[in-house]
């Protein structure tokens, strides 16, 4: 399951070069395209991220928080699913326990990088920014990285194997478009 997650089929030290890159390949074509999608999100703020140059050097941060918390809440959520514990009332609980975590991990986490923005640029207001938009990320990747994997589930996918290109082009669309668009309104 964890190799699956990754978008990889086999850790077989036989495994010829060809059948790596076969099972790997198609994972890293459907990225691609979703990664021009969150470049999209990006060149929409072009005149944002060129009048305000901070916005360029703190959007990393955003999306790899909330990649990660998302991932971590995907790794939890595909487990529990191949051990079959998500049914009825515990995908609930489970569905508000991840929401919950997301909210407490993202007020943390916001604070702290605000203070980080805070002190590194001096500005108030682009310290508020990164605040809300890291907590609407977090928000959103904790519940996507339940979400998504019971859906595909639903709709027969493998999770496993497909939820990864799911969650964490959600979470940089969404870490994008919260922190620029918010830069825009605020900022601006």
């Amino acid at each position: 399951d964890l190799l699956a997650l990754s978008g990889v089929s086999s850790a077989d030290a036989f495994d010829t070069v060809i059948s790596t890159f076969r099972s790997r390949a198609p994972w890293l074509a459907v990225n691609v395209i979703t990664a021009f999608c969150a470049s999209l999100v990006i060149s929409v703020f072009a005149d944002t991220i060129d009048q305000i140059v901070a916005l360029a050097v703190l959007m990393p941060v955003v999306v790899a928080l909330g990649g990660n918390a998302g991932s971590q809440t995907l790794a939890v959520s595909v487990r529990a699913l191949a051990e079959r514990e998500l049914s009825g009332a515990t995908t609930r609980r489970a569905i508000f326990r991840e929401g919950v975590a997301a909210l407490m991990n993202g007020v943390v986490f916001s604070v702290a990088v605000s203070a980080i923005a805070w002190i590194w640029f001096q500005d108030e207001k682009l310290s508020a920014v990164i605040a809300l938009a890291m907590l609407a990320t977090f928000i959103w990747a904790g519940l996507s990285g339940i979400i998504i994997p019971l859906t595909l589930k639903r709709l027969g996918a493998d999770p496993a194997v497909a939820s990864s290109v799911f969650l964490l082009t959600t979470v940089d669309i969404i870490g994008f478009l919260s922190f620029l668009g918010l830069a825009t309104a605020i900022l601006l």
